[in-house]
């Protein structure tokens, strides 16, 4: 009776060690997978949502810059015309 109870401490505690390496082999293969999406991304020229959100704003300024030009230039065409 006591050797059985052995037995089954025994692979209880293999399996708890067999889990830990796993856990252990898991976390380290996440860590590798992230750093080679990381280099990847790095390599491909990407933007950053910083520099895109910079890039956005300064083309709808200029886009109504544009449109304010583009309504003088017409009331200056419309004033020369009167003339």
């Amino acid at each position: 009776m006591q050797s059985r109870n052995r037995f089954f401490d025994d692979m209880s505690q293999l399996m708890t060690n067999a889990m830990g390496v796993a856990q252990g082999a898991k976390e380290e293969a996440e860590t590798a997978f992230k750093s080679m999406v990381d280099r990847w991304l790095a390599d491909r020229d990407f933007v950053t949502r910083e520099e895109f959100d910079a890039v956005r704003t300064m083309a709808q300024k200029a886009r109504e810059e544009n449109e304010a030009l583009k309504a003088r230039i017409e009331a200056l065409e419309a004033a020369t015309k009167k003339s």
